[in-house]
């Protein structure tokens, strides 16, 4: 859940960095995707854990984890900041914060592949503002066409109208964070913006994270499982695509990053034995074609 156009300038002080001779060994689209997998696999042990925690607290871990990994490697500067950087990195924190929270509320309601899917929709729209081609409305009618045979018109157990909404505010908060994280990329060297917006955002979910967890986050199990979390989700796919970016243009990464719902559709399967009826594929695989046509006709333009 990231976008790195304004991360690549030559910070060599990366979580990746002691991984990255095994990294350049591997081809590009072959990081993205153990970047997407990463991402998916964290999600779906992040939903098992809703079982001892709620989803606040998770998230908790997650942020944390990463603030804590990005924080001592690349040690943002904080002094001699102007007050438009606070601003923006501010900004960019409670983003980053509000975009984890809503998806996790959703996950906690829907399927993955759902979730996934709805929440794309924020760098899709990012995606086809940017672009402002004629072309450009079909892939918005491809999208609108899956939420619709998403949407829990008859009743099922599977789907709820709150996730739904929850996923939508994280995709709202994904389009946001996009935008932020071109701002801060312009303001904050390398990656030490991105850095500075996870140490913001584990302290404003902190007190939230905190009270719903209680005594539970004292339990080591737990502690244990939920940093795994974070290295899944935030920590090891945020080094990949970075690597990968450095080597692949970055209009074939988001053709690759495209093809996140359905990954997240097929983890579900595996790992949650969550089964989505034809119609939920084909609601899934209708928002990856509008992703990948819009990522393909910006290309273009």
């Amino acid at each position: 859940m990231t976008s790195y156009d304004d991360a690549l300038p030559g910070d060599r002080r990366l979580p990746g960095n002691p991984l990255r001779g095994a990294a350049d060994s591997i081809p590009p689209s072959g990081l993205v995707l153990l970047a997407i997998f990463s991402v998916q696999l964290g999600a779906g042990f992040a939903k098992e854990l809703f079982a001892a925690l709620p989803p606040s607290a998770v998230v908790f871990l997650r942020i944390a984890t990463g603030a804590l990994v990005m924080g001592v490697v690349v040690r943002p500067r904080l002094r001699g900041l102007a007050r438009g950087d606070w601003a923006v990195g501010i900004g960019f924190g409670v983003t980053l914060a509000l975009m984890n929270l809503t998806f996790y509320e959703a996950l906690s309601r829907l399927p993955m592949g759902i979730a996934v899917a709805i929440e794309f929709l924020g760098p899709l729209g990012v995606a086809v503002a940017a672009s402002r081609r004629r072309l450009d409305l079909l892939w918005v009618a491809l999208a609108a066409a899956g939420v619709v045979m998403l949407a829990p018109w008859t009743e099922s157990a599977s789907v709820s109208w709150a996730g739904i909404g929850f996923a939508l505010l994280a995709g709202g908060c994904w389009a946001a964070y996009i935008l932020l994280s071109s701002a801060a990329g312009q303001r904050f060297p390398g990656t030490s913006g991105l850095a500075f917006a996870m140490i913001v955002s584990a302290v404003v979910i902190a007190p939230v994270g905190a009270t719903t967890g209680g005594a539970d986050l004292l339990q080591p199990e737990l502690v244990l499982i939920g940093l795994g979390v974070g290295l899944l989700s935030s920590v090891i796919p945020y080094s990949l695509e970075l690597q990968a970016l450095r080597r692949m243009p970055k209009q074939v990464f988001g053709i690759l990053m495209s093809l996140e719902p359905a990954v997240a559709a097929l983890i579900g399967l595996l790992v949650l034995s969550e089964v989505l009826h034809v119609q939920q594929w084909a609601a899934v695989l209708c928002i990856v074609a509008a992703s990948l046509g819009s990522t393909r006709t910006s290309r273009r333009a």
